[in-house]
């Protein structure tokens, strides 16, 4: 056998071997998972609390993260890292660190609700700051990277529908030229006990959104649209909004990404997608579905259209206060948590 075939194979065979292992900050050999695509995070906002956190576990290689079902702790490797999704309310914190993420592809999830009379996002910077946030970082990064997302839309005694969509309005009116797709979706109270148990210590009268008002929600927004021109789809919701031109969406997106980084080799290759193809593949309608039904993300919920990615985020760690969040249950505790973390490297957020 040729010796650089029989080298090349040696090399291969130990590349092989050793991906998925790295080196812990104890000098330990252990396993890793090597995700393409990191979600940061759905479970925290990792932007407006923990930027300084991600950037020293990167430099680090990987971080440490515990399942929030069974407790069990998993290593997860920055090796084959290509794409970072970011989500949250306030990315003001990590708008000077951006530099960093320059050798990552990056798109944001950026929540941008108004809920400040009723105080359901209570630790959240004011509005109008949040904003101004919206539009430095569309003009900083590009706004087919920013995505705003009013999310969730709530219903109460004191807040009809026709409000809610005045204080989308005011919102859109002011960002759509900054941003090309809005993601929508409506409260969920029943499938999550502990939010339903925080909701209904409140006074509020929350309560989940029928059909008939989502429908009208829908029609509202997509009225508003024909000013704004932008691309919207709902996150996990069953009912079927096409006539209103809003589609199911799915926030970690297969033709996002490659209409956004397709001169990312490794990340196509990843999505098995031939770059030599179309690339404006929303015009163009390419039918992607063979592959997008081996990627999808079958850990999400039945009704997430996401492909798969890796969260290294942490339930009970975010202090914005929001009180229908799913991923705090103790706001007390969430709030300790990042106390607890502040100025740490360590592998784990807490």
């Amino acid at each position: 056998m040729n010796s650089n075939k029989k080298n090349a194979r040696s090399q291969n065979s130990a590349a092989q071997k050793s991906k998925g292992m790295i080196i812990d900050d104890f000098g330990k050999q252990v396993k890793a998972s090597c995700p393409v695509i990191i979600s940061a995070s759905r479970s925290t906002d990792i932007p407006a609390f923990y930027s300084d956190w991600l950037i020293s576990r990167v430099e680090k290689g990987y971080v440490k993260w515990k399942n929030p079902f069974n407790g069990k702790f998993f290593y997860v490797s920055f090796a084959d890292t290509r794409l970072f999704v970011f989500w949250t309310k306030n990315p003001l914190p990590m708008l000077d660190k951006l530099n960093y993420f320059s050798k990552f592809n990056y798109y944001f999830q950026y929540t941008l609700n108004d809920y400040q009379k009723e105080q359901w996002e209570s630790n959240l910077p004011p509005l109008e700051q949040r904003i101004e946030t919206f539009i430095r970082l569309s003009e900083y990064i590009g706004k087919e990277k920013v995505i705003w997302r009013f999310d969730p839309i709530i219903l109460s005694k004191f807040l009809q529908r026709d409000q809610i969509l005045e204080r989308i309005e005011n919102i859109g009116n002011k960002i759509h030229r900054y941003t090309k797709r809005l993601v929508i979706s409506f409260i969920d109270i029943d499938i999550y006990k502990k939010v339903k148990a925080n909701l209904n210590q409140l006074s509020d009268g929350m309560h989940e959104i029928d059909d008939e008002d989502m429908i009208y929600i829908a029609n509202g927004i997509s009225k508003l649209n024909k000013n704004w021109g932008l691309k919207i789809g709902t996150c996990s919701e069953k009912i079927d909004l096409d006539s209103y031109g809003i589609e199911h969406n799915r926030c970690i997106d297969d033709r996002l990404i490659i209409s956004l980084f397709a001169n990312d080799d490794k990340l196509m290759n990843y999505l098995r997608y031939d770059k030599d193809a179309q690339l404006d593949i929303f015009e163009q309608n390419i039918d992607l579905t063979k592959n997008y039904l081996k990627l999808r993300d079958k850990g999400q919920r039945e009704l997430c259209g996401c492909i798969k990615s890796k969260d290294i985020g942490q339930y009970d760690t975010c202090p914005h206060g929001c009180v229908y969040c799913y991923a705090n249950s103790n706001h007390k505790t969430a709030y300790a948590n990042w106390k607890k973390s502040e100025g740490s490297n360590k592998d784990t957020i807490v």
